[in-house]
């Protein structure tokens, strides 16, 4: 978990780590006596400005002006208490006076900065999230945990995407990875799931769906990029029809890592007996696509990731063991593994992946009629 750093909002209620407050005016107490028994040519009032500069750091702006001028009372009731109100003693308060002014504008300033930073995080969010809706935890007669670990700094989704869609007589899911990373590959995964949502429940068979997918980023992929320049890319895709009363789960699969199947606790690769290649390349091929059919029996979990999970590398080099690791955790529930599966990916890379991961598993919980 990333921890982020907490700034008390100015002139909200306050908390227990208000009470650091102390410290400043602490010192401030401990400066004016210091500086009233010490002789008159060794002046310690200067010293004051260490009390709102100390604020700053914790506090807001109204708190490090309100230390700042009580430093600077302090420092005109040493001087009215040791009678020294020359000139020299004049500049060390305006001195005093300048730097308090000066510390609380730069407060003002990061504390503005902090809010308008946490107010762009927050549509960031609700966009991203719009992008790339949560999964429900239940679907029919499926039980289903989903998750993304994004590579970009204060992200949270990137160039993967999942989305389900219920259909009459089941669900239709899709797992995809755009080439690319950044506004482009959310642009181009946003326009694949908008085009699987669309058209997930008109089109009777898959291979329909996928032409239609296929055609909808190749149009998106025409269009004059930045510069005047089509787009250059593809989508690698896998789309599942997982019926709601039978055992039967269709695959098709463009370029996408096969799924894993725990079954009576054994782990097995599902790959395609004639995968299509990645959509997007129009130009290049004219592809076919194949329906693969596999059993999805009750009690029986199918776990669906991007490249990002297997591609991941530790210190040595060495890639994510995704099959090894998940057969070590035999009888387990959709959410069980995705967050043992997500806390042992980061372990294995130290804590920060260099692509984006995405996982969903799903998991039968009745028999099929």
């Amino acid at each position: 978990m990333r921890l982020q750093p907490r700034f008390r909002r100015p002139g909200g209620p306050w908390q227990a780590s208000d009470a650091v407050l102390a410290i400043p005016l602490g010192l401030i107490v401990a400066i004016l006596i210091a500086d009233i028994l010490t002789p008159p040519n060794l002046p310690l009032g200067p010293l004051l400005i260490v009390a709102p500069t100390m604020t700053a750091w914790f506090a807001g702006p109204l708190l490090t002006g309100a230390v700042g001028a009580i430093a600077v009372a302090a420092q005109v009731g040493a001087g009215v208490a040791l009678g020294i109100l020359d000139m020299a003693f004049l500049a060390q308060v305006l001195a005093l006076v300048a730097v308090a002014v000066l510390v609380t504008g730069l407060c003002y300033l990061r504390t503005r900065h902090i809010q308008e930073l946490a107010q762009v995080r927050t549509v960031s969010e609700v966009a991203q999230r719009a992008v790339l809706r949560p999964l429900p935890h239940r679907i029919g007669p499926l039980q289903v945990a989903s998750a993304y670990l994004a590579a970009e700094e204060n992200a949270l989704i990137g160039g993967d995407l999942y989305a389900a869609v219920r259909t009459p007589s089941g669900t239709r899911l899709i797992i995809g990875d755009v080439m690319g990373k950044g506004l482009t590959a959310i642009g181009d995964a946003a326009l694949l799931l908008g085009a699987f949502r669309e058209a997930a429940h008109r089109r009777a068979e898959l291979p329909e769906l996928m032409a239609h997918l296929e055609q909808s980023v190749c149009v998106n992929l025409a269009q004059p990029a930045e510069g005047g320049e089509a787009g250059e890319g593809f989508i690698t895709a896998a789309v599942l029809d997982v019926p709601d009363k039978s055992p039967k789960v269709q695959m098709v699969t463009c370029g996408h890592p096969p799924p894993l199947i725990l079954h009576a606790r054994q782990v097995a690769a599902l790959p395609a007996a004639r995968p299509a290649p990645p959509l997007g390349l129009c130009e290049m091929f004219s592809p076919e696509y194949f329906v693969d059919t596999f059993a999805l029996q009750a009690g029986d979990l199918l776990l669906l990731y991007t490249d990002g999970v297997i591609e991941a590398r530790n210190s040595h080099g060495a890639f994510y063991p995704l099959t090894e690791r998940v057969a070590r955790w035999p009888q387990i529930s959709p959410p069980e593994l995705v967050d043992r599966l997500c806390v042992d990916l980061l372990e294995h890379v130290g804590g920060r992946l260099t692509d984006d991961a995405a996982v969903i598993a799903i998991q039968r919980t009745q028999d099929a009629a």
